[in-house]
Order: structure tokens, then C-alpha cells, then sequence
């Protein structure tokens, strides 16, 4: 018998979390997307050094959650495999896009697009998928996705910063070597590369120096 695999569309409901509040007050607003193992309203204590009434932080979730371990009491969750990457990617972009929507952040304000590891691969799609322009984008400890080309950000004249560890446990020398060419294939002279003496963590002392 041939088994056969359908699809169907449906309307979903995901979360996100917020720090601090959208104001007349607020300068920066961040769009920040965690790692692999995260849920977003952990992420989110990694940006409480900022100052508290000029920034405004929106943390997507991953909507595939999982048990980490075999005690079954702590949950994360992942945004892409690849399995059907091109179609899960659709569905974060259009997460992403009701968030921007319900959000309605203000143009004045500066909009900083960050993504620790693999929240990298989904942050850089969406600002090159909706050609999104914001005032920083921050690329912190993950890989750039193959299918990106320079066309993609021809139209970004955001500030693009480059974030790793030198002892990250992920990337070898050679894969180091790797991401870092591509970021400067696709930025090039708005690429700025800060390394720091770590491992595979979000670095807070850089993330606080960026505004």
C-alpha cells in the first residue's frame, strides 16, 4: 500500500513576549529571536541591562516545542529543521508579520533586528524577505542561510554586527572562517566583527555597548 503525504492550511495561535513598554519615551525598539532550546520569555533576561524606558523589547516565539530532557519539566523550542524548511519558513515569516502588526511600532523610533544563533537564520530571512529596513541587525553566534545573496540586502543601510565567541563549542576555525566571509559578502563595508573570549552564550556586555 503507498502511503501519500497531503497538506492542509489552518489558522494557528502563537505567543511572544515583550520587556518594558512602547512609550513616548522609547528610542529603540528590538525585534530579538532566541536560540534553539529557548522559549522567548527567558530570552528576554538577556536584555534587561538595557535601559529600561528608551528600549522597547518583542521576542518571537519558535512555535515547535519540545522537551530538553528526560524528566519531561523543562520545554524549548526550535524554529526551522530540515524537514520542509521553505514552508515552516513561510509560516514564521507570517508570525513575524502579524507581530509587526499587532505591535504598529512607530517609524521615528530606531528598529533593531537581533538573532542569537539559530534565531539568526530566521531574523536575516525576514529582514530579506520583507526587505525590512532597520537601524541595526545583529548577527550573534549563528550561520547565515546558503540561499542569501548580496541582491537580498542591496536595499539595507542598517549597521550590521557580527557577534561570536572565539571558544563557541559550534563553530570550528574553518566554519568560523566561513560565516564570517559570507557576512562580508553580503554587508560589506556596514559590517562590523566583534569576537569575544566565550563560548556558545549570549554575550550581554556587547548587546548593552550597541545602543
Amino acid at each position: 500500500m503507498k502511503s501519500q503525504e497531503k497538506e492542509i492550511s489552518y489558522t494557528t495561535i502563537n505567543s511572544y513576549s515583550t520587556l518594558n513598554s512602547l512609550s513616548r519615551s522609547t528610542k529603540n525598539v528590538w525585534f530579538v529571536c532566541h536560540g534553539m532550546g529557548y522559549l522567548s520569555r527567558y530570552f528576554l533576561k538577556y536584555f534587561k541591562g538595557l535601559h529600561p524606558v528608551e528600549n522597547y523589547i518583542i521576542a518571537p516565539q519558535a512555535a515547535s516545542k519540545y522537551y530538553l530532557n528526560a524528566n519531561f519539566r523543562r520545554v524549548g523550542a526550535n524554529w526551522l529543521t530540515k524537514e520542509t524548511t521553505a514552508k515552516d519558513t513561510e509560516n514564521i515569516m507570517r508570525n513575524f508579520d502579524a507581530i509587526f502588526e499587532a505591535e504598529n511600532i512607530p517609524e521615528n523610533l530606531n528598529l533593531i533586528v537581533l538573532g542569537y544563533s539559530q534565531g539568526v537564520s530566521v531574523a536575516l530571512r525576514y529582514v530579506a524577505k520583507r526587505q525590512l529596513q532597520c537601524h541595526q541587525l545583529i548577527l550573534h553566534s549563528g550561520g547565515i542561510p546558503e540561499e542569501l545573496s548580496t541582491e537580498d540586502f542591496k536595499f539595507l543601510k542598517a549597521k550590521v554586527t557580527l557577534i561570536c565567541g572565539t571558544n563557541d563549542e559550534y563553530l570550528t576555525e574553518g566554519r568560523l572562517d566561513s560565516e564570517t566571509k559570507k557576512a562580508k559578502n553580503l554587508f560589506k563595508e556596514n559590517l562590523n566583527v566583534m569576537m569575544f573570549d566565550g563560548k556558545h552564550e549570549v554575550n550581554v556586555d556587547i548587546i548593552n555597548s550597541l545602543v
